[in-house]
């Protein structure tokens, strides 16, 4: 469960002053993460990985917001 272990490290770390190609870095990698406890999540069906899945895709979806921009419409 070495993947867990990582994306608890994933969900603490700030986000805060990073670049560009760190966002890109760090999207990829919650991307891995929530694929990964999502094929362990299909042999055990356990709600904890299922709420540590919400929670980084969460996280992802504020990345990836934050590196497309935000619609002209919303502002």
């Amino acid at each position: 469960m070495d993947i867990l272990k990582e994306a608890l490290t994933f969900e603490n770390a700030k986000m805060s002053n990073m670049s560009t190609s760190d966002r890109v870095e760090a999207s990829r990698e919650a991307k891995r993460l929530i694929l990964g406890i999502n094929e362990i999540y299909k042999e055990t069906k356990d709600a904890n990985l299922m709420d540590v899945m919400k929670r980084l895709t969460a996280k992802k979806k504020r990345i990836d917001t934050r590196l497309k921009g935000r619609p002209d419409d919303l502002i």
